[in-house]
């Protein structure tokens, strides 16, 4: 009550006590986002980064939501788009995110509704159509390449679409493409999962994916990534074969270690995934990269669609690149 009296009293004096106080904030995240310690380049033969597979001395190559900007992201025609282009390009890791059904079954879908990639508001008039509220019956009827566009055209609106793989796909269904694929290509593939559930619903989620990965015998291959803090602890004790990567809380409190050269304790994460510079701290320095490898800690950086974006976290030493756009990323990287 006081302050705000005080306030309505002095105005100007608030207007510049404020204003101060942005000045003094906004140079302190300037110092955040510039500043990092040098650190030691990486040894790739040292004990810690042999400790942690993700830890590579070739840049890998990741389809983001399977290759978004190729084909109806998290979609089989995306991961059919990624292994059946004519040998254009190649991947390393696959990235997609899972979402529980109502009837318990584990989708792939990256927001919390389908409203955005599908036709259930132009077709059905129906909004907010969440996952956890339909079977995965019900959600097999929306088109998911509906919104899907190249160069400004609606591929998948058009009359007599084959929408066959435009149709939501289940883990499991991806799982089973996935291994086809590691017949023909002769390489095994690495995972980047997304659990989006929270609480209740992401335990579950967690519970499943665990199990699924053992029976596809892809524990080794995998990190399970999310932005709940309760789900990743709920991984860390009950889940605890599965290699996760770092929250937010997690990745900021990284940052400050770095920047303070604190040392590293008890970490629960062998990954970083992390932007370069879409916030305000800027990520993408050579010595972030290496102060994680000291530590075991793998880098990987999402979402990079630009070609000299790409270009430089390589250069750096990032340990993967998740791109919308695959093919760019395996022409830079790999050509």
């Amino acid at each position: 009550m006081f302050l705000k009296k005080f306030f309505l009293h002095h105005k100007k004096l608030a207007i510049t006590l404020t204003t101060i106080l942005c000045v003094i904030l906004a140079f302190i995240l300037l110092c955040l986002s510039t500043y990092i310690p040098r650190s030691k380049p990486t040894d790739y033969t040292s004990p810690e980064a042999l400790s942690n597979q993700y830890i590579v001395e070739r840049t890998l190559v990741s389809a983001h939501r399977a290759g978004r900007n190729l084909a109806p992201e998290n979609t089989m025609a995306a991961f059919k788009a990624c292994f059946e282009n004519n040998n254009e390009y190649s991947v390393d890791v696959l990235e997609f995110d899972l979402h529980l059904t109502k009837d318990e079954k584990l989708i792939l879908l990256h927001d919390d509704t389908l409203d955005r990639t599908s036709d259930c508001v132009a077709k059905y008039g129906e909004t907010d159509v969440k996952p956890q509220n339909k079977t995965l019956g019900e959600l097999k009827q929306y088109n998911m390449g509906y919104n899907f566009s190249i160069n400004g055209e609606y591929v998948y609106r058009a009359e007599g679409a084959d929408l066959t793989y435009c149709r939501i796909v289940t883990l499991n269904e991806v799982l089973d493409y996935l291994r086809e694929q590691e017949g023909i290509w002769h390489k095994q593939f690495m995972y980047i999962i997304e659990i989006k559930n929270g609480k209740e619903m992401g335990y579950k989620a967690a519970e499943i994916l665990r199990q699924t990965l053992i029976d596809y015998d892809l524990v080794d291959r995998t990190i399970v990534g999310t932005f709940k803090g309760e789900v990743s602890k709920y991984l860390d004790e009950h889940c605890p074969e599965i290699v996760r990567s770092a929250g937010i809380a997690e990745v900021l409190g990284f940052y400050f270690s770095c920047m303070f050269g604190i040392s590293l304790e008890n970490t629960k994460y062998k990954v970083l995934q992390i932007p370069y510079k879409d916030f305000v701290i800027n990520f993408g320095k050579k010595s972030i990269i290496d102060y994680a490898h000291s530590y075991g800690i793998a880098v990987q950086y999402w979402t990079i669609n630009d070609a000299k974006d790409i270009e430089y976290l390589t250069s750096i030493g990032a340990d993967c690149i998740m791109s919308d756009d695959p093919r760019l990323a395996y022409q830079i990287i790999c050509g």
